[in-house]
């Protein structure tokens, strides 16, 4: 599973046609043959560009792994659209919280994923569903800005002449009639309850809630930590909704496993099977064991591999390959490989 190129505006998940598209499916990997390294230098140098920018593309996505994050993730948010499905208020919802690049938006999507495949499953011929609406807070949010947000995803316009009640009235009107069962906001770290701006976004959200059929899911980094969990309105939200917080991942089997499932989508005529599997923990040491440092870590190598023609991944060249800053202060500093 691949989440859309971020570069493409028509694949934002912020966009109804957006995510119908994450939904619908990566593209399949590109069907290449493995030739030798000297009969695939004897190739045409068109077909040779050709054929890298292919593969090129394919590691330049970020792949998804089922990790135990995504597992739980998923079952309890089903578990709570279930258990939400008669209620009349006070609907329960799902805060994921964690540090960057744990996996956060990956777990929610996949939560959101699931829930339209299965609404899919049980109105196989129905028209005009919308299932799933997600969408991610701006910096500085308003109300209004918020209210904006959930009318992008549904293609509504939002003139100005409109103010925020009106928007909110459209929304949620087309989410009651789309039978619109999951609604995912995305970046609420960048809500503050301690400025009046910051307050007005989280009644907002509120006010959508108890409008809007739906169970509510919240993802952000140090959620748990920050002021959206504090006073009454933040009592409301920390009555309301199940945390779920992620981790970087210790060293372990199932990190060896996403390592494992990560060098397996490698598509490099000269890299050995189990080269990196070999260097799990080398891995682990670099990244802090955070999962997004990872993925960032092995795509990077495989595409220096493509384009400096080496074709396969050893530490030498993933030493090479700079990280983020909180995976570098988390990672005690390797020791660099003899060349």
């Amino acid at each position: 599973m691949t989440l859309p190129d971020p570069d493409d505006a028509g694949q934002h998940l912020t966009t109804k046609d957006g995510w119908r598209r994450f939904v619908a499916g990566p593209p399949k990997a590109p069907d290449i043959p493995e030739p030798s390294p000297s009969s695939y230098a004897k190739l045409p140098k068109v077909t040779r560009q050709r054929l890298d920018e292919l593969r090129i593309d394919h590691h330049a996505r970020l792949m998804v792994a089922a990790t135990s994050t995504v597992r739980h993730t998923v079952a309890t948010g089903r578990r709570l659209v279930v258990l939400n499905r008669h209620a009349i208020s006070a609907r329960r919802g799902l805060i994921v919280s964690g540090p960057a690049g744990t996996g956060k938006t990956i777990a929610v999507t996949q939560l959101g994923l699931a829930h339209e495949l299965n609404d899919r499953g049980i109105h196989p011929d129905a028209h005009g569903r919308i299932p799933v609406l997600y969408i991610t807070v701006p910096p500085a949010a308003t109300a209004r800005m918020i209210a904006a947000e959930f009318a992008r995803f549904l293609g509504l316009p939002v003139q100005r002449r409109l103010n925020t009640t009106d928007i909110i009235e459209a929304v949620v009107g087309v989410c009651t009639t789309a039978r619109t069962g999951l609604v995912i906001v995305d970046e609420v770290h960048n809500i503050s309850l301690t400025t009046r701006q910051g307050a007005e976004v989280s009644d907002t959200l509120k006010y959508f809630s108890e409008r809007i059929p739906a169970t509510f899911i919240y993802a952000g980094i140090d959620i748990e930590h920050s002021s959206i969990l504090q006073g009454t309105r933040g009592a409301q939200i920390a009555g309301r909704f199940t945390l779920i917080p992620t981790h970087p991942f210790p060293y372990n089997t199932e990190w060896k496993g996403l390592v494992k499932t990560m060098e397996d989508t490698l598509l490099l005529h000269k890299h050995k099977a189990d080269s990196l599997v070999a260097l799990d923990r080398y891995l682990h040491e670099r990244t802090g064991g955070m999962i997004g440092a990872l993925s960032h870590l092995i795509r990077g190598a495989a595409i220096d591999a493509i384009l400096t023609g080496t074709e396969k991944i050893t530490q030498s060249e993933l030493d090479d390959i700079p990280l983020d800053v909180n995976a570098t202060a988390q990672a005690p500093q390797p020791r660099r490989s003899a060349r």
